[in-house]
């Protein structure tokens, strides 16, 4: 089984081209991330054929945020697929109505803290309260996890200050913004090496385009596994 601490993100536009990624890749990945650019493209079909007919781990990016209700049912929606993980905002009262709709299933809800892409003068513009983006970060993962959450989606950045946490005892880290050594940043701007991430107290690190977008996207994926520490 390969390494499922490398989850590669899927974000192209359809179904056949998701399907191709990951016929090129093979073995070498186990764990699949689906987001919302797929969305109108197959991408629960893609996240079910990977999972029943391949074996593949899923984890579902749909960063579902509304009113209890909604998101319950919408999480209780998705929990009969089998997947793996499923992402809502960190906000607690999100969180809540998203282990309601999960309860009796092994789909893991992690809570976004702050979007990788996003920076000071994002927060500033979005009107968010003033202060440090880490501690900010901070903040919002241990109200998610106070929440229930099953982990929390977060920049390598403050992967060490979360793992620190009481509260993160046994829950889990994912990262995105982790870009191979040498890699371009694309619109991440919080980004680190894989080995970095899993050092800073990551469990999976998600890399999408510096995969993909690579001309053998299976030797790409083994070459970032081979970034990684020992487990």
């Amino acid at each position: 089984m390969a390494d499922d601490r490398l989850i590669v993100a899927l974000d192209v536009a359809n179904v056949v081209q998701g399907m191709e990624i990951a016929r090129q890749i093979g073995d070498a990945v186990s764990f699949y991330k689906i987001g919302l650019g797929m969305l109108t493209g197959g991408g629960l079909a893609l996240a079910n054929e990977l999972k029943q007919e391949h074996g593949k781990r899923i984890f579902l990016d749909m960063k579902f945020f509304d009113i209890g209700a909604t998101v319950e049912a919408a999480v209780r929606g998705i929990a009969q697929y089998d997947l793996d993980f499923l992402t809502v905002h960190g906000d607690p009262q999100v969180v809540r109505a998203a282990k309601e709709g999960a309860a009796g299933t092994n789909l893991k809800i992690l809570g976004v803290t702050i979007l990788t892409s996003l920076d000071r003068a994002d927060l500033d513009a979005n009107l968010i309260k003033q202060g440090d983006l880490a501690q900010i970060t901070l903040e919002r993962a241990n109200n998610a996890l106070e929440a229930g959450a099953d982990g929390v989606i977060a920049s390598p950045h403050e992967a060490a200050l979360i793992r620190a946490l009481p509260v993160a005892d046994g829950r889990l880290i994912v990262t995105p913004g982790v870009r191979p050594t040498g890699a371009a940043s694309n619109d991440q701007k919080r980004i680190a090496t894989p080995a970095n991430a899993i050092s800073a107290g990551a469990d999976h690190i998600v890399v999408g385009r510096p995969i993909w977008q690579n001309s053998d996207p299976r030797q790409a994926a083994l070459d970032l596994l081979g970034e990684l520490p020992a487990r």
